[in-house]
């Protein structure tokens, strides 16, 4: 098989184009999953500090 030949043929070939955007898809979902984890993560941070400082003044005081 000559080079341009096979070069064409593979320019025109579709078959994995399905499993790439599936891919991808799935991809930013776990981008987001990440992001949105890490959001709730910061907050639940957050309210534990409130939470131990206010026993902190509760058993001293």
């Amino acid at each position: 098989m000559k080079l341009p030949a096979f070069l064409k043929r593979i320019g025109t070939d579709k078959t994995g184009a399905t499993a790439i955007e599936y891919g991808l898809i799935a991809s930013l979902i776990v981008i987001a999953s990440i992001g949105a984890f890490d959001a709730v993560a910061n907050e639940n941070d957050g309210i534990w500090a409130v939470v131990t400082s206010k026993v902190g003044v509760a058993v001293d005081g």
